[in-house]
């Protein structure tokens, strides 16, 4: 099996996130960076599917030099190659990131053969634009769903059993290979790497490749940064004289079972 998951450099989740004055990108000062967690999820999917059935996984990410970072970190809990399709900015819209994404799949396949799956995350961490995996797996003329929580290898093989949840319980999806599937946080507990596993990330051979896509038709007007929001903390009291009005506060929230016995 064939496995390709996509990931994307972003801030580290939980970092405060300020805007440059002109209002146009991220201050990237002093920011951590990371991939998104549906991706990190995805990575331990490729790397349990090749486990599980034999072949080889493969990490391909669009992004600054500095990306390196995110495909050894992939390397280090068991990703067998990495591509880096390096380019000068992150400011690029979904349609020119997946057409270069596209570009950069289909090299690699006429090289290496043909992916069974392609893993994306649901949506990226910093954008949240749900469109890249979308538009990969139709420019690639392969079948998608997306908001997934368990990617199965039917018993004959010739399928991948896909699980998707909602309100009512579940949604079970069967896509024929190869496929594009869209996952989210959950669908595995990504592993830590292990000290070989990082010595053996140092030495692997990230494949550089550049793109010239023209940009596509969605463009940025700017970024607002949202107003933090402020929670005040109000002592009630102490003691048994506070009593009465957690019992207040208890009544008003729904939450007392009845009235306060004397």
């Amino acid at each position: 099996m064939r496995v390709l998951v996509c990931v994307k450099r972003v801030p580290a989740p939980g970092a405060k996130i300020n805007v440059t004055p002109d209002g146009q990108s991220v201050d990237t000062a002093n920011l951590g960076f990371t991939m998104s967690p549906h991706e990190e999820c995805g990575v331990e999917l490729a790397v349990q599917l090749v486990e599980q059935h034999g072949g080889e996984s493969h990490v391909l990410t669009l992004g600054v030099a500095e990306a390196d970072e995110q495909c050894r970190y992939a390397a280090s809990i068991g990703v067998n190659k990495a591509t880096l399709v390096s380019v000068d900015a992150m400011d690029w819209d979904p349609q020119r990131t997946a057409v270069a994404l596209t570009e950069a799949i289909r090299a690699i396949e006429t090289d290496d053969g043909a992916f069974d799956l392609i893993v994306m995350g649901n949506e990226s961490a910093d954008t949240g634009g749900y469109q890249v995996g979308i538009r990969v797996a139709r420019a690639l003329g392969r079948p998608v769903v997306n908001g997934l929580k368990g990617v199965e290898l039917s018993e004959d093989g010739s399928s991948f059993v896909c699980r998707r949840e909602i309100d009512a319980g579940s949604e079970i999806y069967e896509l024929p290979l190869p496929a594009v599937v869209g996952v989210k946080e959950g669908i595995t507990w990504p592993r830590y790497p292990t000290m070989r596993g990082r010595l053996a990330s140092k030495k692997l051979d990230v494949s550089v490749v550049s793109s010239d896509e023209a940009p596509g038709g969605q463009s940025k007007v700017r970024l607002v940064r949202p107003e933090e929001q402020v929670s005040e903390t109000v002592v009630l009291g102490e003691g048994p004289e506070a009593a009465e009005k957690i019992v207040e506060l208890l009544k008003e929230l729904g939450l007392w079972p009845g009235e306060v016995s004397s």
